[in-house]
């Protein structure tokens, strides 16, 4: 699903809870049997939740990509599944119950590059690069890119969704073995994935850069594809360090350094069959993409994420 970069982003709506366990899954079966399910009053009973929590999920459906709103007289409210949530989250699907690290992996990736819906989880992977930082100093950050965009907002709402974006990805924490933790901090499940650390003593939050030893080449391979698409959709040539280091490239939203992105890159010559190939002359590494149109890039996506959950 193509991201829109030029539509004006939408803040809030996750009600200040991170996603978990079984909610993507209850708003997919939801959302397939009523598009407007969200809009009425049995949401409670049948996603089994509270109000706030619904907000969420709803929230997070999108956020993802699983779901989209329709569009159309009268559908305001409605939504429709999208192609990644009925090959990934339907009874059938690959792994609607998050089973896999990959689906996590690919859970990230859709999140972080959908600005429209989560811009300060795409500013904090993508144009944020210091690799240690307090919440107030990317608090601050957040704020002034907030304002080169135009977009009018209070330091309660920044902060808010800062520090949902952060506990995305950090473990809850006890201060005492007894301490109940609240409900809207209960840990994501992309917490696993150790992209993001917090370090109690200086309360520094520090990005773990390099390799990621459970992310799938194939996930890789899907995330490459999507981010070639918006960037050469007619080009037959990409430098290398575009990969690793351009605003919402695989290397920045990983997290991976060079010699990460450089391997995955040699592993995608076989499994693409020549569709992509890695060369370096003169001291300069590019990709040189094997292709008659430009509408290849999405299929081949999808196509590596049919190989990984077969």
């Amino acid at each position: 699903m193509k991201r829109q970069e030029g539509s004006k982003p939408i803040l809030g709506g996750h009600e200040k809870f991170v996603f978990r366990y079984g909610w993507l899954k209850k708003g997919v079966d939801a959302v397939s049997r009523n598009h407007a399910i969200f809009a009425e009053d049995e949401a409670l009973v049948i996603l089994g939740v509270g109000k706030n929590m619904v907000r969420s999920i709803r929230y997070w459906c999108l956020a993802t990509g699983l779901c989209e709103e329709t569009r159309g007289k009268g559908s305001a409210h409605q939504l429709q599944l999208t192609p990644l949530a009925s090959q990934l989250m339907t009874d059938a699907g690959w792994d609607p119950y998050l089973e896999d690290v990959g689906t996590l992996w690919l859970l990230h990736w859709q999140i972080v590059t959908n600005p429209a819906r989560t811009l300060v989880w795409h500013l904090t992977f993508c144009s944020y690069y210091e690799p240690e930082f307090t919440k107030q100093q990317l608090i601050n950050f957040i704020d002034k890119q907030l304002v080169r965009r135009g977009i009018a907002v209070t330091a309660g709402i920044v902060e808010r969704e800062v520090d949902v974006c952060l506990r995305t990805y950090v473990p809850a924490m006890r201060n005492t073995p007894r301490e109940v933790i609240p409900e809207e901090t209960l840990s994501c499940p992309l917490a696993e994935l150790d992209l993001l650390r917090f370090s109690v003593e200086d309360e520094i939050y520090r990005f773990n850069i390099g390799p990621k030893v459970t992310l799938p080449i194939h996930v890789f391979g899907y995330a490459l594809f999507t981010f070639l698409s918006s960037i050469a959709p007619h080009r037959r040539t990409v430098a290398v360090d575009e990969c690793i280091y351009r605003q919402g490239s695989p290397g920045q939203v990983f997290k991976l350094d060079e010699n990460s992105v450089v391997e995955y890159l040699e592993t995608l010559e076989e499994l693409t069959e020549g569709k992509l190939r890695l060369q370096e002359t003169i001291g300069l590494r590019q990709l040189y993409l094997n292709h008659d149109t430009s509408e290849w890039f999405l299929p081949t996506a999808f196509a590596l994420l049919e190989q990984y959950y077969a």
